[in-house]
Order: C-alpha cells, then structure tokens, then sequence
C-alpha cells in the first residue's frame, strides 16, 4: 500500500481526488464532493470552480458537475508542445507589444484546441491569460484556420465520427462552406463564438513539411475589433513567424526560409 508524502499538499490531492471521482461517476453534486474529501462545502466548491476554469470539469443546467474537456484530450500527433512554446514565445511577445493585444498559440487535437501557451496584452481591458482552455476547434479561429488545412472530406470525417462535438452532415457541410472561405483568405475570424465578448484573428501554423502543427490568435475585447484592421494584423502575424526558419502561415512559403 502506497504511504502518502508526509510533504503532500492537502488542496492539490483534494483537487486530485476530485479528478478521479469525476472520471469514475460521471456527475457529482457539491455537498457529494464535500463528503467525499471531508471538507466543508465552501471548499469542494472553490475546488470545483477551479476545475471548472481550467476545463477539468463542467457544469450542467442543474448546477451538477461533470467531467471537463480537459479530461478526455489526448497528446495527439502535433509537435511536442515544450519545443512549440519555446520557438513561439519570443514572436508571441513581441506581437503583443507590437499590437498591444494578447496572442495565444494552441494545438489541435481532434475537434477541440487547446490553449498552451498564451502572453497577455500590455493594457488594463484586454483578454485574460487563457492557457489550458479547452474550446471547439469550429468556434476558435485558431481552430479555424488549422481545420482550413485539412481536405473537405477529412474535416467531414471528423466531425461526423467524433465522439464529442459531434456535427450532422447538414452542419458539416456549412462548416466546409466556412472554411472555403478561410482557405481563401489564409486566415480565420471568431467573434464570439467560442468565448463571449471575445474576438480573435488566427493562422495556422505550419513547419517545414506545410503541415499545420498550430494555430496563432490575437485576441481582444470584441468592443475592439470593430477598429482593427484585421489584414494589418494578419500581415504582422506572417511577418513575424516569416522571421523563424522552417515555420510559416501561409503554404506558399513553405521552405523558403525567413523572408
């Protein structure tokens, strides 16, 4: 039988216990989580509220809550994210000095993104640091615009057999209606479709090969966009990633190096 750490942190195992009665039951009410842990109830649901910011639980129409996106992503097949940070980070800041916006960089896996690496804008209304959020690939235009990437019929695939997020052949076929557009365009939009009173302009990410291991967004307060120019900002997103050798938002670069 396992010995628990004598220097064990009794919030962090709780919110771990949590975790595993979340998986194991599916739907737990706050007074259950509070019994479960023996803890006053004020405490289960700070602890529950906090899963439910970083994705690893939801809650349901009778305030119940439920396993979060975050538990049922896997790693995927995209490049390993600590390498993606790392080459990233350093663009990542400077666009967001430059348009005083926060920019976030995020992974695809399946119909979701996940945000995993984020830098927050240098003014007092902007767009919170979102990393570990969980969103709909669909919604996202990060998401977007790496959904942009794949044939129609792989996007179809996707959507129509997934085990969440789970789209009609009717809805499918807008989507692809949607990422036409996209494609043309070579970047995507979302306004407040996957987090209200928030706007975002995203790109794929693309490494040597042309294939779109990520996705950049600039995101900003929707009151905002109506003054952006979004070709502006789009043209500073490529003009920054041009800079890295091996990585680029637009497919016609692809192994031609910084510009």
């Amino acid at each position: 039988m396992r010995k628990r750490p004598s220097d064990s942190l009794n919030s962090v195992d709780n919110a771990l216990l949590l975790l595993h009665l979340l998986r194991d039951q599916g739907v737990v009410t706050v007074s259950q989580a509070a019994a479960a842990l023996g803890v006053s109830v004020s405490t289960a649901h700070r602890i529950l509220v906090t899963l439910v910011y970083r994705d690893f639980a939801a809650q349901d129409a009778q305030r119940r809550y439920l396993p979060g996106p975050a538990l049922s992503l896997h790693p995927g097949a995209h490049a390993p994210v600590a390498a993606l940070r790392e080459r990233l980070m350093p663009v990542m800041r400077a666009l967001s000095t430059e348009l005083t916006e926060t920019v976030t960089l995020s992974v695809r896996l399946d119909t979701r993104v996940r945000v995993i690496a984020a830098v927050e804008a240098p003014r007092m209304l902007r767009v919170a640091d979102q990393e570990g959020t969980v969103l709909p690939a669909r919604l996202a235009s990060s998401g977007k615009a790496m959904l942009a990437t794949l044939s129609d019929d792989e996007v179809i695939d996707l959507f129509t057999s997934a085990a969440d997020n789970r789209l009609t052949p009717a809805e499918a076929r807008r989507l692809i209606g949607e990422l036409a557009g996209i494609r043309r365009a070579g970047f995507a939009v979302n306004h407040g479709e996957a987090e209200q009173g928030v706007s975002a302009i995203g790109v794929a990410v693309r490494d040597s090969t042309g294939l779109a291991v990520a996705g950049l967004a600039v995101a900003m307060p929707s009151a905002r966009f109506q003054t952006v120019n979004v070709e502006g900002v789009v043209s500073r997103i490529r003009a920054a990633l041009a800079s890295l050798n091996g990585i680029s938002s637009d497919p016609t670069d692809i192994g031609r190096g910084p510009a």
